[in-house]
């Protein structure tokens, strides 16, 4: 698994956006996504530098507009941060993940068993 700088909330918002577009944007089109917030065109230049120091986006020039591309997949970012919080609120362990979350929610049987044969399939991938 790929390693990456956490996100603000703020920053989450905007590749999200990114994501959803699946192609190159402007800062443009990006104020114009997030209107209801009023960011002005600094702040979301420094949003998106943000981004590409942390390797999140690349960004490429072409006739003095900047075009802001993901090169993370949403799907890596995901993993990323599941395994983040595994690590910082449950030692790491699966178990204790599971042990917290069953110990409000109702897992009926099908999702059981569910979850048995994605262990199974595990262990076998070991």
């Amino acid at each position: 698994m790929k390693n990456f700088e956490k996100m603000s909330d703020s920053e989450k918002e905007i590749v999200k956006a990114i994501w959803k577009l699946s192609a190159p944007v402007t800062i443009t089109q990006l104020l114009k996504i997030f209107e209801s917030r009023q960011w002005k065109v600094q702040t979301m230049g420094t949003f998106l530098t943000r981004l590409v120091d942390k390797k999140i986006l690349t960004v490429k020039k072409q006739k003095n507009i900047n075009y802001y591309t993901a090169v993370v997949m949403e799907h890596e970012y995901n993993q990323f941060e599941a395994q983040n919080m595994l690590s910082s609120m449950y030692e790491g362990s699966l178990k204790n993940f599971l042990s917290a979350l069953h110990g409000g929610i109702e897992i009926d049987t099908e999702e059981v068993e569910k979850l048995n044969k994605w262990f199974e399939r595990a262990k076998k991938n070991d």
